[in-house]
């Protein structure tokens, strides 16, 4: 046993105080960077109340600053994902990722520090917003886009946050469709089409055909090898393989794939590289519109498309013409998503009454027995005889019948329509105006959607209930009578509206904007900070 001297006891004894003395005054001093800490995220934070939530529920403890591993994991998880912004279409200043940086640098105090905290959860949850559901409100750019963006709650973000993988987590906040993947790489490859200078001189003229020379022929060519849809070539001649290269270019932007290069042809070769990356970058927020389950078999109706699919697992199994709404202030159809419960063969058209009092009153007060193929009703539902009716009486708003169309041939609604029960009275249907099918531009109809083959497209949808799905509709339609044939799964249908679209193999195409809508949201992005990467003004 070693024996300590009295002067060395009291040394030892000493020292031990003067460490003892040190660990309290430490821990005293631990505590209060630690209050000082919390206090600073409380104060923060108070103006926002999801991320005030967030942090009492924690008890204040860090997410970003914090010396673990995993603080440092997350911080450099954030710092990328907002350095990545504009990747995805979204505006860098936003979200102040240099900023944030500098302010970790800057950190002198506790105080400091729990600012910076609170700082880098607001940017985090306002990129992480941004990212899944778009920076605008759809409605507020266009008042026919119905739909609403998938917004989560904004505390759940931090929530989830903290018990994921930070980079896994970030990675999977984007929309996780192959439509996003591909619009991602289109964008990369349209900004470097516009930082080179784009396609080249525009082509002049207003139609060019297989056999011209000269000039405009030679600009048509460079102009379709730099977009890709022909191969070197030294001719100076429509040939054919300008033909085909043309017929290549008209089906990837929804025109008639004739080989002539008539107005409508060369107005569309001629749009610039630079208006085409914005299609990409609005697709791209339209995308994460729309960033929600589709269902594996849904209806998808593209109105610039002028087209509805059925899509089974991904893949297109029936695809058919439509006609749209007109491009009138009444008449566009808008964009919304709803349950397809059943269809009705047979129907009658029951005129809405906006239809009713603009088209068909006018008509029947300079001759009564106009529209005569309609019936009218009084407020109990019977029918009521023109002879006594005075319409110069009535205008829009006093005019007091209903209007109906049985069920025949020539019902405006042919012979079969396709419910999905909305506010906003719209549906899919069969129609008479068959003729309109076959023009390029289809925006005519009132703002349902006609498809050209109602009949193929009735048969694909009761094929999962019917082992006989032609049979059973024929069966209906054979009595005349208006029935309703319920669908056992409802399926989703969404109107959508896109004109920069992919490819399942990666092609990017583009379709005109027939509403203006693509235009006024490119307008919204820009003035919310959104950039066309190398491209100024």
């Amino acid at each position: 046993m070693l024996l300590l001297t009295r002067s060395g006891l009291v040394r030892y004894i000493g020292a031990t105080l003067v460490a003892v003395f040190i660990l309290a005054f430490g821990g005293v001093q631990a505590q209060a960077q630690d209050m000082a800490f919390k206090q600073a995220v409380a104060e923060a934070a108070a103006l926002d109340r999801d991320i005030a939530e967030f942090y009492r529920d924690s008890g204040y403890a860090p997410v970003w600053t914090g010396k673990q591993g995993t603080d440092r994991k997350r911080r450099n998880a954030l710092i990328k994902a907002l350095n990545s912004a504009p990747l995805h279409g979204l505006p860098a200043d936003r979200y102040n990722a240099a900023e944030l940086t500098q302010m970790l640098k800057s950190v002198r105090s506790p105080r400091d520090l729990g600012k910076v905290e609170v700082a880098m959860s607001k940017a985090f949850i306002s990129y992480a917003r941004d990212v899944q559901s778009g920076i605008l409100t759809p409605s507020e750019v266009d008042s026919d886009i119905k739909r609403k963006a998938p917004l989560r709650d904004r505390k759940s973000y931090l929530t989830a946050f903290v018990d994921s993988n930070p980079a896994k987590f970030m990675r999977a906040l984007p929309p996780q469709t192959g439509e996003y993947a591909r619009l991602l790489k289109a964008r990369l490859q349209m900004e470097q089409v516009v930082s080179k200078g784009g396609w080249g001189p525009k082509v002049p003229g207003k139609k060019l055909e297989p056999g011209d020379s000269g000039n405009a022929v030679v600009a048509l060519r460079n102009r379709l090898i730099a977009m890709g849809y022909l191969k070197r070539s030294s001719t100076r001649s429509y040939d054919a393989t300008i033909t085909k290269a043309v017929q290549k270019f008209q089906a990837a932007h929804g025109l008639a794939d004739d080989g002539v290069a008539g107005a409508t042809t060369l107005q569309e070769i001629n749009v610039t590289a630079e208006s085409r990356l914005k299609s990409v970058l609005v697709a791209m927020e339209r995308e994460r519109w729309f960033n929600r389950e589709r269902g594996k078999r849904h209806v998808l109706v593209n109105l610039t498309d002028y087209t509805a699919k059925i899509m089974d697992n991904g893949k297109v199994t029936f695809r058919t013409r439509s006609v749209v709404g007109a491009n009138k202030h009444d008449r566009r159809s808008p964009e919304f998503s709803d349950l397809m419960e059943h269809m009705i063969i047979n129907p009658t058209w029951n005129v809405p009454r906006s239809i009713a009092v603009k088209e068909y009153l006018p008509m029947m007060q300079k001759n009564a027995n106009a529209a005569g193929h309609l019936k009218l009703l009084d407020g109990s539902g019977r029918s009521v005889s023109r002879a006594n009716i005075d319409f110069s009486q009535y205008d829009e708003k006093n005019f007091p019948f209903d209007m109906k169309q049985p069920p025949s041939r020539s019902n405006a609604l042919g012979l079969v329509k396709f419910m999905f029960p909305n506010r906003y009275n719209i549906y899919l249907h069969d129609t008479p105006a068959k003729s309109l099918f076959a023009r390029e531009t289809r925006a005519y109809s009132h703002g349902c959607i006609r498809l050209q083959q109602p009949f193929e497209f009735a048969y694909a949808l009761l094929k999962p209930q019917s082992s006989n799905p032609k049979g059973e509709f024929h069966g209906h339609l054979k009595t005349g009578r208006e029935t309703q044939v319920n669908l056992e799964t409802k399926v989703p249908v969404h109107i959508i509206y896109r004109t920069a679209l992919t490819t399942a193999k990666g092609q990017l195409e583009f379709r005109r904007d027939v509403y203006g809508r693509d235009g006024r949201i490119w307008k919204a992005l820009a003035s919310a900070g959104v950039a066309l990467g190398a491209v100024q003004g």
